[in-house]
């Protein structure tokens, strides 16, 4: 899915594309729309810098059994390199 946003308005804001997407995904992270693992992928960003960005922000880690799996599925992956 795309989304579209008028020139106009994308210009007001006086970011990049990446910055908008960043701020985003912070915001749906913030209010549990997105894991953690899906809003640093939306933020073009690896789970640690994520993470560090976050908390910067003072914005507290939501670790949930979605998380949970998603580590899991990582490490399995990691297993077999």
């Amino acid at each position: 899915m795309s989304v579209t946003i008028p020139n106009d308005i994308f210009q007001s804001t006086g970011m990049t594309e990446a910055e908008l997407e960043l701020e985003i995904a912070v915001m749906l992270y913030q209010k549990e729309k997105l894991t953690l693992g899906n809003a640093s992928r939306l933020a073009g960003m690896n789970q640690i810098n994520f993470q560090q960005l976050l908390a910067s922000r003072n914005i507290c880690l939501h670790y949930d059994v979605e998380d949970f799996r998603e580590d899991l599925q990582t490490l399995e992956e990691l297993k077999s390199l």
